[in-house]
């Protein structure tokens, strides 16, 4: 049987297990919220220990807290973040109130419960001591965007940049291979394979510099506007403090939002940032698309390259093998797009002076960056990085093309270039030969107009 002791707060006792490490609002919200599976972010919950860090340091700095107390909370907010399993202190549901609040709680608990456990003669409260000169309505805030950006940074950011060096890589090794291009599903005029992938690799290049763009918006911070922006109970010089503190023990580039009431109740920065990434997930469901297409086959499909063979592709089919990392990738994507729907309305909800769907609008936030970028490196080790050219079907491809006629419209016109498509078609004839019959230029000549290697600018 589960052995319990009493915890206190404002509404009374609480029953919390004797071996847990939050106390009795923590408890509260794990009773009053059963609510899905879903928890809070461990990166949200890592940043908000930071915040607490940096809160004491800047309120010791202040005279407001004892430095004997601040340096207890520092020593056991690094405890914390240096154990394997933090999240065993964090059991609470996104589906809690929209602000946050009982996960702020629940880190000033866990920090003070464990501070007090030791024997220091210093004791800490979850309120007075942990939450000085804090709200939930900022720290969470302030721990979004702190982890958001952080995420997008470390994680994204780099995986972008493999995806460019490898492109670029593609692109030059098959700078030579002439292939036909396609436009609505439909043959069209000739390209090197090269310059295919440039295209997916400028798609790539224009998403990184638009999203390092917008994620440096989150790294405006509201901590110091507390309860509605205002920063009661906050001196003027704490936002500057604080930030000051997070830059050196969490990651550097915050700065003080200039408008707290802006950072309290609205979230587009957040909903603009996981845009840029909604971008990308777009040219993502367009590349890979692109290559399972290219890949169809073996024999009756496009089938002009082939992708790494990394799995049995089918339990009835022998030998079929399937395009599963595009599979995975584009699903991937339909998450991505699925969060920004959520993100977006979320987002939209800001009443007042607060928003109240902020832990729904970071679960969404935290699952689109580790999608994109483990969906990415997975994409780029399992298929990108594995694309070989079938010269023989490339280039069948292209020579039985009829498309390469538009070559031929500053000699005949476009009409009798039309016509000698059509022609060729009808008859069963290889391009040049319905020229012959319909034009008066020469078997030479034609070659030499038709030859794709002329038609590449």
């Amino acid at each position: 049987m589960t052995e319990y002791r009493i915890e206190r707060d404002s509404l009374g006792e609480v029953q919390v297990p004797v071996e847990a490490t939050w106390a009795a609002q923590t408890q509260r919200s794990i009773q009053n919220f059963p609510i899905g599976s879903e928890g809070m972010p461990e990166e949200l919950m890592r940043a908000f220990i930071h915040v607490k860090r940096a809160a004491a340091q800047q309120n010791a700095a202040e005279g407001k807290l004892p430095q004997e107390k601040a340096d207890l909370i520092a020593q056991v907010a690094d405890e914390v973040l240096a154990e394997e399993n933090i999240m065993k202190h964090f059991p609470l549901r996104i589906w809690q109130t929209g602000s946050g609040t009982q996960s702020n709680m629940n880190v000033n608990e866990v920090l003070s419960h464990l501070a007090n456990k030791k024997a220091t003669g210093v004791t800490l409260h979850p309120n007075d001591d942990l939450n000085m000169s804090q709200s939930s309505n900022d720290t969470f805030p302030t721990a979004m965007n702190m982890a958001a950006r952080k995420m997008v940074i470390e994680n994204l950011l780099p995986e972008m940049d493999e995806w460019i060096k490898l492109l670029g890589e593609l692109e030059e090794k098959y700078s030579q291979h002439v292939k036909i291009g396609r436009t609505h599903l439909q043959d069209a005029t000739p390209l090197t394979f090269g310059q295919e992938i440039s295209g997916w690799k400028a798609m790539i290049e224009r998403n990184r510099e638009l999203l390092a763009q917008n994620v440096e918006s989150l790294a405006y911070l509201p901590i110091g506007g507390t309860a509605v922006g205002t920063g009661l109970n906050a001196s003027a010089e704490y936002p500057e403090g604080i930030v000051n503190e997070i830059n050196k023990a969490y990651f550097p580039g915050y700065k003080s939002h200039p408008n707290k009431f802006y950072g309290l109740t609205s979230h587009s920065d957040m909903a603009t940032t996981h845009g840029s990434m909604t971008a990308l997930a777009g040219d993502l469901m367009k590349i890979a698309n692109d290559i399972r297409w290219l890949a169809s086959g073996p024999r009756c499909g496009i089938g002009e390259i082939t992708i790494p063979s990394n799995e049995p592709g089918s339990s009835i089919m022998p030998g079929k093998v399937n395009p599963t990392q595009a599979e995975a990738l584009t699903m991937v994507v339909a998450q991505v797009m699925g969060n920004h729907t959520t993100i977006q309305f979320s987002a939209s909800q800001g009443n007042f002076e607060l928003n109240v769907y902020k832990p729904v609008i970071m679960m969404n936030f935290v699952q689109s960056v580790n999608l994109l970028a483990t969906g990415m490196a997975s994409f780029r080790e399992r298929c990108l990085a594995g694309i070989e050219v079938s010269d023989d079907r490339m280039t069948g491809l292209l020579n039985d093309s009829l498309m390469l006629v538009t070559a031929l419209n500053p000699h005949v016109g476009y009409d009798t270039a039309a016509k000698i498509a059509k022609h060729a078609f009808a008859n069963n004839l290889k391009l040049i030969e319905a020229a012959v019959e319909l034009t008066d230029l020469t078997k030479e000549k034609l070659i030499e107009i038709l030859d794709p290697k002329h038609m590449l600018k």
